[in-house]
């Protein structure tokens, strides 16, 4: 599967979720230290950018969603051991 495969494929099941669910799925796949460091990046870097209204408040979300797709590409990798 390519990292765009993979990125379509998050979309289709994130777009099913409802809020709770989506809180569910945050809750158990990201640290809350984590979500609040990209919640205050992501205002400070929109701000910095002079973006303004929905754009500066959907950043958080968009960063988020970036940083769970890389989670979930890390974990579709296959792990690989070395002998030495």
């Amino acid at each position: 599967m390519t990292f765009e495969e993979m990125a379509w494929e998050f979309v289709e099941v994130f777009e099913d979720l409802d809020s709770d669910r989506i809180n569910e799925m945050l809750a158990k796949n990201v640290p809350f230290d984590t979500i609040d460091f990209i919640a205050k990046y992501a205002r400070e870097y929109g701000e910095s950018e002079n973006l303004s209204g929905r754009t500066l408040d959907r950043l958080p979300n968009l960063m988020l969603i970036g940083y769970l797709l890389r989670v979930l590409e890390e974990r579709l990798q296959p792990t690989t051991t070395s002998e030495f």
